[in-house]
């Protein structure tokens, strides 16, 4: 079998794979990025590209139709909408899941031919205070690091970036190189105590929205301290003054730090010259992400610690083309190829280059102020690429309300069921990882081919193709007569060079020769040379500016909701929901509560909360641990109306953005708690997709077939009855036990001699091993014996999954500690439990420690 060099459609790491049509799935080890290295989802991808739930053929209405009809719908309801409203009553809602080549199509539609900026993507959830903050400070959105700075800093500083879980593969080369060098200090600057805080030297648990505070600390400590790179900033920064004189007057206590521990860190940053501070969705995600931004960079243009070897300000970027969005002008502030949507020339210069008939002028709706045109009616035609923005952006159930009210929605993705194409009018089937040809741009401005393996599926089609019949619909049809995405991308570049009067960062001349099919992983400008280095900025005056920031004054309510990802999941979990072993590891939607918070709500081990806000509910699994602070809640985002009844958990999160950036903040919406109580608890493994209606429900694969955890407000009259229900009408014979003075039942079913279904239920939360019977599913086993609800005597019980690149369960780690094995590596040796990608190590240390891991029920 042959393997086809491509790249991994997930984080922003921008990780090289090799991929075979038959599943196989490696690291490369030739690509820049990630050296061979994977992490539990690349690793999985093998697992993820069935066609089950595929969407294979265009539908309108809910019925198959030809591509001819479906676009011509598509086309005539924007252009009617244009016609009687203006350009600015449709728009696109884009994804960073879009390679470069889709992007810079809708981007070219939307903003030269329909004439409006109303193009947003869901980057705009992930990164645009860093956009804002760059632009802010160096005239220009660069991400002045490259990877390699990582393992040469001496120190490194995490600021709300959960490394070991978000960007597992950078997270290991961390790792790699504090092993090599042990004199290598790291600093996790972070609410949270997280998997990213075992590698950490220091941990700050800083209070949510205190970083601006922090660094406006240290750089006042940097001034007195006669830190500050004085020649530097006399010769190529702006500001100076004005950012020290807001700095002086935060207080620090904002922080939520001790004095203690203030000191240390502002010691440590100020006395390391080759530092690197990484930050993410921690920093962006926030009502003052992109003053958080400016305080970073002020910090490290006040020292003259950028654009050198091992030091500067780094923005790792959640999505595997959030860059490349950014280059083309994704954004609806954004022109194409890094020019200003504001500046005159720049639009009659794109202008001239695409030959359009117009070319917006004015910035477009960003994505919390696109779906409330929606609501408000403003909007007439939508196109969601893509993306999940039902279940994705904060006021999740007043988002799906908007999309409902908007009279024609589209959508073009590669699965026919999500929250989002549930309200759509005209679903479109695009090809997916592994079908499609295009470039994607990673964290450190390296440009890579996703290259197809596998045939497209069905009637799908790429989305710079699909984008393109509707333009040529649409009265376009000359200027988007691409052939192939090479074409789309030659123009892309030839752009570039059309408008390289204009002093910008982007610089494609590097890819003016270069030979598509054959492009390996390339970094502009080009390899080896540093932004800033020679402390030339983008401003008109060539200096970058130091920007004053204020801190936003804090307040406590009773809780604030955190959100963010899972180790083993992304996004809404259209690809990785697929794979059966990415799903063990926290198979349902939960929330971590402090011990004294639980307490206080009366909620002990595997109780449910209600976690609700202003804006709505969710009905959560809590998971009691130290790891957040009193008065804190964290809940991933990954679970959708699709896979729970009540899990969807920004349907709690406020819609409040940044100002400048319009980003959401999704870290610290106020919030209440109180407990669900249930009248029973259940468990179901089963062959079949189980089909849950109770108030709390959470399916997810398994290697076997199903599970789902449930739970019911009401107590079943018939148990055999509702438990067939659960699982979807399953057939066969029952084997049925219950206990009416323990309030058990548990349920068997049995066809051809074959158990098909478990189901296990309780006025508690069910305890058993899951693992053990997951594995009973589609064997022989006498049904009493099944109902016990552990593995048999003879077959080991793996426990909760722990590594899931190996399916490695606490159990066996536990017996391999047992007999000696009483080192991370050693059980790895014993286990390969964190061999692969090592973001289970963490995990693996607290277990050898003694210490719970995060399971959130056994």
């Amino acid at each position: 079998m042959s393997l086809t060099r491509t790249t991994c459609p997930y984080c922003g790491v921008g990780c090289g794979v090799l991929a075979g049509a038959d599943g196989t799935i490696k690291g490369d080890p030739d690509h820049p990025a990630n050296y061979g290295r994977l992490c539990s989802k690349g690793a999985a991808l093998g697992e993820t590209i069935d066609l089950e739930g595929r969407l294979l053929h265009p539908k309108v209405h809910g019925k198959t139709a030809d591509w001819d009809s479906a676009l011509d719908l598509v086309a005539q309801k924007f252009s009617a909408a244009i016609a009687e409203h203006g350009p600015d009553s449709v728009a696109f809602y884009a994804s960073g899941q879009l390679l470069t080549e889709d992007y810079y199509v809708a981007n070219k539609l939307m903003k030269g031919f329909i004439g409006s900026a109303n193009i947003d993507t869901n980057s705009r959830l992930c990164m645009a205070s860093s956009v804002a903050g760059h632009k802010r400070a160096f005239g220009t959105d660069t991400v002045p690091g490259t990877y390699e700075d990582l393992e040469e800093a001496d120190l490194i500083v995490l600021v709300g970036s959960n490394l070991a879980w978000c960007h597992p593969v950078l997270y290991q080369r961390i790792a790699a190189a504090k092993d090599k060098r042990p004199k290598m200090r790291i600093i996790n600057v972070d609410p949270r105590h997280t998997a990213t805080t075992d590698i950490a030297d220091m941990h700050l648990q800083i209070a949510p929205d205190g970083d601006s505070a922090l660094f406006n600390g240290l750089l006042a400590h940097l001034v007195e301290a006669q830190v500050v790179d004085e020649a530097f900033v006399a010769q190529h920064v702006n500001g100076m003054a004005e950012a020290v004189a807001a700095a002086r007057a935060t207080d620090t206590a904002d922080t939520g730090l001790s004095g203690q521990d203030l000191a240390a860190f502002y010691a440590l940053w100020s006395s390391t010259e080759r530092v690197v501070t990484v930050y993410s969705q921690g920093v962006n995600q926030s009502a003052c992400g992109t003053d958080k931004v400016n305080a970073i960079l002020n910090c490290h243009l006040a020292t003259g610690r950028i654009g050198k070897p091992g030091m500067g300000p780094f923005s790792v970027t959640g999505q595997p083309n959030a860059m490349g969005g950014r280059e083309v002008g994704g954004l609806a502030n954004m022109l194409a190829n890094h020019l200003e949507l504001g500046n005159a020339d720049h639009r009659d210069a794109v202008q001239d280059f695409w030959e359009s008939p117009t070319i917006c002028t004015q910035p477009g709706l960003k994505a919390v102020d696109l779906f409330e045109a929606c609501a408000n009616g403003q909007i007439k035609a939508l196109w969601v690429m893509s993306t999940n923005p039902a279940v994705s952006l904060p006021d999740a159930d007043g988002v799906a309300a908007a999309i409902a009210n908007v009279p024609f929605v589209v959508t073009s993705d590669i699965m026919e069921r999500t929250d989002t194409n549930d309200l759509a009018h005209v679903l479109l089937p695009a090809v997916g990882w592994g079908e499609k040809n295009g470039t994607v741009t990673n964290s450190e401005r390296r440009v890579s081919r996703q290259r197809a393996f596998l045939p497209a599926p069905g009637a799908a089609r790429p989305d710079w193709r699909i984008i393109s019949d509707v333009a040529a619909r649409m009265g376009f049809g000359d200027a988007f007569a691409y052939d192939t995405p090479a074409d789309v991308f030659a123009e892309y570049v030839a752009l570039d060079a059309a408008v390289s009067k204009f002093p910008r960062d982007l610089d494609l001349s590097i890819f003016a020769d270069a030979d598509y099919a054959a492009l390996i992983p390339t970094q502009w400008p080009r390899d080896g040379r540093r932004f800033f280095a020679d402390g030339a900025f983008y401003h008109p005056d060539g200096k970058a500016r130091m920007v004053a920031v204020t801190p936003p004054i804090l307040s406590q309510p009773r809780f604030l909701l955190n959100t963010g990802r899972n180790r083993d999941q992304w996004h809404t979990m259209t690809r990785t929901g697929k794979s059966p072993r990415l799903g063990p590891h926290l198979a349902e939607p939960y929330v971590e509560i402090h011990p004294a918070d639980a307490a206080a709500l009366g909620a002990g081990p595997g109780a449910l909360l209600r976690v609700q806000s202003s804006f709505g509910r969710a009905i959560l699994r809590a998971l009691i641990t130290p790891r957040v602070a009193e008065g804190h809640l964290f809940a991933p985002m990954h679970w959708t109306r699709q896979r729970t009844t009540l899990g969807a958990v920004n349907a709690v999160t406020a819609p409040v953005t940044d100002p400048v950036s319009g980003q959401p903040a999704l870290k610290s919406t106020p919030a209440e708690a109180e407990i669900f109580h249930a009248k029973w608890y259940g468990y179901l493994a089963s062959r079949s997709a189980p089909q849950p209606q109770t108030p709390y429900s959470a399916v997810s694969r398994t290697q076997t077939g199903w599970q789902a955890e449930v739970a019911g407000s009401r107590l079943p009259s018939d148990w055999e009855a509702e438990a067939r229900a659960l699982c979807g009408g399953v057939a066969g014979d029952a084997c049925l036990q219950t206990d009416r003075a323990t309030g058990t039942a548990r349920v068997a079913f049995v066809e051809d001699g074959v158990i098909t279904a478990l189901f296990f239920a309780a006025h508690q939360p069910v305890v058993l091993s899951r693992n053990a019977t997951v594995g009973l599913i589609g064997t022989q086993t006498p049904p009493l014996a099944a109902l016990a609800g552990h593995a048999a005597s003879d077959q080991p019980d793996a426990g909760p999954i722990v590594c899931a690149c190996f399916n490695v369960g606490r159990n066996t780690l536990l017996a391999a500690a047992a007999k000696g094995a009483n080192s991370v590596a050693a059980l790895g040796e014993v286990t390969c439990a964190g061999t692969n990608c090592g973001s289970c190590k963490p995990e693996l240390t607290a277990l050898l420690a003694g210490a719970a891991l995060p399971m959130a029920a056994e």
